[in-house]
């Protein structure tokens, strides 16, 4: 393991899995073959976040807008993440992982929704890393989802007006009780954040990986730690204050 300053290990990592598609392309797959093997670099960066300390490990699965690629890159998206529900649950339990979702469950498949559902429930009481994916999931269908349900809290008399405040939205985010993300992760080499985590990342320190993600291991989750306790955070402080200078 790297010189990682216990000390200093981030609460909350965030990763945007890009490039499961080109990294099959590149071995002459389809782009479902990249996918299978992504679920191995999952599994590695679970374990390398727990065996850290890490509290909460956010894993961008599959966004509102992936549901408009083609009908059978969707189908088998599907039947992986059943089918990795299914694998997984033993490796979750065994290290304590507590798994939560984050989206639109109820545009998913009845098979998919359903074995969510029940690793929930099976992981509910465990203590260590809590695994959050984000399925069905977009930033701005969250930011829809948190007006709705504000509005309807000053319609019916249990929120005034004036007392909305940032703490307000962030307890009506799909994230509620989640702490933001100290780091973004995304690979592939990709440099944006697909309308993800958007109000949640206002300070999140953001690295972009050119490794491909089947091809990324807890030891380069380590590597972006490492560099991301050299870095200074300021949450709009000069960098005077932060030091007490």
């Amino acid at each position: 393991m790297l010189d990682i300053d216990r000390s200093n290990v981030p609460t909350h990592i965030a990763i945007i899995m890009d490039g499961n598609g080109r990294w099959a392309k590149s071995q002459g797959q389809e782009r479902v073959f990249g996918h299978r093997h992504g679920v191995e670099a999952v599994r590695s960066v679970i374990e390398g976040a727990g065996e850290i300390g890490v509290k909460y490990l956010t894993l961008y699965a599959f966004s509102t807008e992936n549901w408009n690629r083609p009908k059978a890159e969707v189908d088998a998206l599907m039947a992986v993440l059943v089918k990795s529900i299914h694998d997984e649950l033993d490796g979750l339990m065994k290290n304590h992982v507590r798994l939560r979702v984050i989206g639109d469950m109820a545009t998913l498949p009845a098979d998919c929704a359903d074995g969510l559902r029940s690793a929930i429930e099976t992981t509910s009481g465990n203590k260590g890393l809590t695994l959050v994916l984000a399925i069905s999931y977009s930033s701005r269908w969250e930011c829809v989802e948190m007006v709705k349900n504000i509005c309807k809290s000053v319609k019916d008399n249990k929120l005034q007006l004036d007392s909305i405040t940032a703490d307000t939205i962030s307890e009506n985010m799909a994230t509620a009780g989640i702490p933001d993300p100290d780091i973004l992760i995304r690979t592939g080499g990709e440099c944006r954040v697909s309308n993800f985590l958007l109000w949640q990342l206002a300070y999140t320190e953001l690295f972009f990986s050119p490794i491909m993600w089947p091809d990324f291991r807890k030891n380069d989750l380590w590597d972006i730690i490492a560099q991301f306790q050299n870095r200074e955070r300021r949450f709009g402080k000069t960098g005077e204050q932060v030091k007490g200078v």
